[in-house]
């Protein structure tokens, strides 16, 4: 969750500013899948899949379309709606999209995979959020966490209520205990094009876990 104006901290988590921030644009995000998500989800066998913070719904559609049956969750009803025009009748039986309050939401199942992408909570909130992540995934299972690394703020201006809410992935990593899960942080940097048009390189701090049978 980001947005390139200020707003009030707690407004930043409200369906109304998402559903405002999304009914602002026709798109919002490039419509393509997270390149994490393509790297992880591409070596593993298509499942059930659970999306978390899914927006515009390009990660669910790109799973879908691979197999995998996928349920995308997000706080926007404006988003899930157009996530849904995009999927298409031809992939609307592999998807279930969810309207939810990712601050107090549980999910009511196990997946093969969970994930989320650039969610980012005060610490808190984000741990208990990600616990209740981890409890969704199936013994054998993988969880994907993505979220932008500190030293993104070197290469572009962020907001700085954005900018205090990004942590490494060693950060995020200690939510999970290592007897329970195979943990791999890493902190891997993407090419980027700045408003300026300048190419600068961003990080992405990465969590992948497969929870022990």
């Amino acid at each position: 969750m980001e947005h390139e104006h200020n707003h009030d901290h707690a407004e930043m988590f409200t369906a109304a500013y998402w559903d405002e921030r999304y009914g602002s644009a026709d798109r919002v995000w490039s419509g393509n899948p997270n390149p994490r998500l393509v790297t992880v989800a591409g070596d593993l066998t298509p499942g059930t899949a659970l999306d978390v913070g899914c927006g515009e719904g390009a990660d669910v559609i790109w799973l879908a379309a691979r197999g995998w049956q996928v349920t995308g969750v997000d706080v926007s009803e404006v988003a899930l709606k157009r996530a849904a025009e995009a999927a298409g009748s031809e992939l609307a039986d592999r998807i279930t999209w969810q309207q939810a309050d990712i601050l107090t939401w549980t999910p009511e199942k196990a997946y093969d995979l969970v994930t989320a992408h650039f969610i980012h909570l005060p610490r808190p909130e984000l741990t208990a959020l990600h616990r209740r992540l981890a409890d969704a995934v199936k013994p054998g299972g993988t969880l994907l966490i993505v979220g932008h690394h500190p030293l993104d703020i070197e290469a572009i201006e962020r907001p700085k209520h954005v900018a205090a809410l990004m942590l490494t992935a060693e950060d995020m990593a200690e939510t999970f205990d290592e007897n329970e899960w195979e943990i791999e942080a890493t902190n891997p940097g993407r090419p980027f094009t700045d408003p300026d048009g300048n190419e600068v390189t961003l990080h992405d701090a990465v969590v992948r876990a497969t929870k022990k049978a």
